[in-house]
This record gives structure tokens, sequence and C-alpha cells, in this order.
């Protein structure tokens, strides 16, 4: 086999020197049969050595039953397997073989790129810090922030909240469509216990999206594409907003994220290549505008007061009037404040900041004093008459 170098000097000589197979054989010195099988062929000479048998060539049958009857399967499974059956070959000669062999029998899913309009979308999530949330009274607790995205300009916000109970995501819900500014065409959610179990709205949930006029996707399971640019955006605020920072309370937290959020949307967004607060405004000249009241969501029970006027929510105590004892009251807790209402007349029995530290008793100064003037005044001994002891020896005779 002649080289490329000769091959191509061979088809110079014909082609462009005019010279004869017999003339090229003379200055070349080579056989007249090679250099018409030179000339004949439109490609370069190349080395081909002939295939050798594989390891893998026994065993390859098996190897695509178990990846279509298998999803998922490992190639450390598969080579257990097979190695039952006899395979001697490495780990390397099957892992080139998969990476080859996977996307013919088992092809991945594909996307299309999702275009968003202005106003149409506003994707919501939780997120979850890896640290705990100082909530005062040396204590921390686990939070948990609801998140929301706008699909067009991709503005960011967020709530903290410490339960994934519907009343305080539908709460984090309002806060951060508040903080957006306008109010979407449409809520994406997973199937969040709270919002959509099994994919099924929940009460809550649809009260709350009813009083808004806002539409509502459920997403499909173990679907987080469909909402990927959020699940971006909790990577970035657990590499960005997380690190390196603290926190001297539940309030400081989220005032430093707001800080943060609003950094972030002051920013140039890679993907989008615009200034994310110029698309919000442009943005939310097309949403629907938020109503003057947001729809209530609190946590909302019915009870009695005790004859120790203190009713229990989250683990701590809170202190109600006396004088309601005995007497059922509704009680209503926002992320903010604890409320207890009469139901007969409608009187505030209580108020009380909501403590998000647990185990404590928290006692109104007010429903102090009334207790200890109630109790007092059960104390206080009867006036008995005081008689002379006169009258007693004309009774008794000595």
């Amino acid at each position: 086999m002649v080289s490329v170098e000769r091959w191509a000097e061979i088809r110079r000589m014909h082609r462009v020197g005019g010279l004869s197979t017999r003339e090229i054989s003379r200055r070349t010195g080579l056989h007249r049969k090679t250099i018409r099988r030179a000339l004949a062929s439109p490609e370069p000479p190349s080395y081909r050595r002939p295939p050798k048998p594989s390891k893998l060539d026994p065993h390859r049958d098996e190897i695509a039953r178990l990846l279509k009857k298998h999803e998922g399967i490992t190639n450390t499974r598969i080579r257990e397997l097979i190695e039952e059956d006899g395979y001697q070959g490495s780990k390397t000669i099957l892992d080139d073989y998969l990476r080859e062999l996977r996307p013919i029998v088992c092809p991945k899913r594909t996307h299309q790129r999702t275009v968003y309009r202005p106003g149409e979308l506003c994707q919501f999530d939780l997120w979850e810090p890896k640290g705990e949330i100082p909530v005062g009274h040396g204590q921390t607790r686990r939070g948990f922030f609801v998140t929301a995205e706008l699909g067009y300009s991709r503005a960011i916000a967020g709530a903290l909240i410490f339960s994934k109970q519907a009343p305080d995501i539908l709460w984090g819900m309002g806060r951060c469509l508040r903080r957006l500014g306008a109010l979407p065409k449409t809520a994406v959610w997973d199937r969040e216990g709270a919002i959509a179990p099994k994919g099924n709205p929940t009460e809550p949930f649809l009260a709350f999206c009813g009083e808004l006029s806002l539409g509502w996707l459920i997403l499909e399971a173990a679907d987080p594409e469909s909402k990927g640019a959020l699940e971006r955006s909790h990577r970035f605020m657990r590499t960005n907003f997380e690190s390196a920072r603290l926190f001297a309370n539940e309030r400081d937290c989220q005032l430093k994220f707001d800080a943060w959020a609003d950094k972030v949307n002051r920013r140039k967004h890679r993907g989008t290549r615009a200034v994310v607060a110029e698309r919000l405004a442009a943005e939310v000249r097309l949403m629907a505008p938020l109503p003057a009241r947001m729809p209530r969501v609190c946590h909302c029970l019915v009870t009695r007061v005790p004859q120790q006027p203190y009713l229990r929510f989250d683990t701590n105590d809170y202190s109600i009037d006396p004088r309601f004892a005995g007497r059922r009251v509704e009680l209503r807790v926002g992320q903010r404040e604890l409320v207890a209402v009469a139901l007969d007349t409608g009187e505030l029995a209580a108020r009380h900041r909501r403590s998000f530290a647990k185990h404590l008793t928290l006692t109104d100064s007010a429903h102090q004093r009334e207790l200890e003037r109630l109790r007092g005044a059960r104390r206080r001994e009867p006036q008995v008459e005081a008689r002379p002891l006169a009258r007693y020896d004309r009774l008794i005779p000595a």
C-alpha cells in the first residue's frame, strides 16, 4: 500500500504532468497495477486494522434487553448481571459501550424552548435554607421561603414562613405578589401538599385564587423542568443569599432577603440579557392591579376558654382575658399577631404578637392584673357581726 504522499504525487504526475502509467512507474519504481489503483481511488489510502472480537460481543443482546426492561438501571448493576453470565471484560469497555447504546435504546426526553409572554405566568415554590432561622429566646427553627418568579421579567420575591400549612403558604403568596406589584394571569405550582396534593387544588388555595381572580396551573409529578426558572433561582439563593450571611431573628432574615431580592432584580439577567427591573416595569403595566385588600388568610379555630385562661397554639400558651373564662372564642392566628374574639358578643378577648419560638408562656400584663383582681375578690373575708359576751352569759346559766 502506498503512502498518502506517494498517492497524491502519482495523481499529480498523471493529471497535471500528463505522464503515462509506464513513465510514472519508471520514475517511482512502483508497479503499474499499484499506480492504476492509486489513480482509480478517489480517497487517500488508509490502513484499516481488521476488527478484533470484543469481550462484550456475547452479551450485547442481554445488555440491550436490560436497558429496555429496567428503566434507569445503572452501569454497575448491568456489569454485575453480565458477570454472572461470564463477562470478563473491564468496567471501561462496558461504560464506553453503554454511553453509545443508551441514547439509542432509551432515548432521553427532549424539551422545547419556553417563551414567556408579559404578565402570563408566575412560578411559585418553597425553598428551604440549609441553616435554621433564629427566632428569639435562644432558639432556632426550620424555616421555608415561599418564592415567586415572573416568567417574562424574571423578577423574584420571597416570604419567610415556618410551616407548610395552607394559611402560611397562601400568606406567603400574597406577600410575594405585593412585592412584585401586580397580578399575573396564572400561578404555577407543583403538587405541594397544602396546594394541590395528587394534582387536585385544595379548597383554601381555590378560595385564595378565586378572591384574586387568579388562574392556576398545577404541574405534573416529578416535573421540575416546567418550573426551571425558579429552580435555577433557588440554587442562586443558596449560593449567593444564604452563604456567609447571619440573621438576628426571623424579622432580620426577611428584611435581608427583601434587600437582596431588590438588588438581584436590578441586575442584568444572564438568560434574558436584559435588566430585570426594566422588564418588570413593562410587565406590570400589562398585569392586573392588586386589590385594595388581599384575601385574609390565617389559622382559625373556635374553642372554649378554660378556667386557667390560656390558649395554646404552636406549643405556646397565650393569655386570655380571665373575664372570658368558660366562653367560646374564635382564635385567629396570622404571621404577625394572634387575636381572640368572643363568639357571642364580638368583644376582643386577647391580642398578642405571635412568637415563633416554642414552649413559651406569653401573658398580657392587663390580663394578669385582671386575674389578680378577681382572685383578690374571691379571697376577701366576709364581715361577721361581733356580739358582746354579756349576751352569751344570759343564755348560758352559771
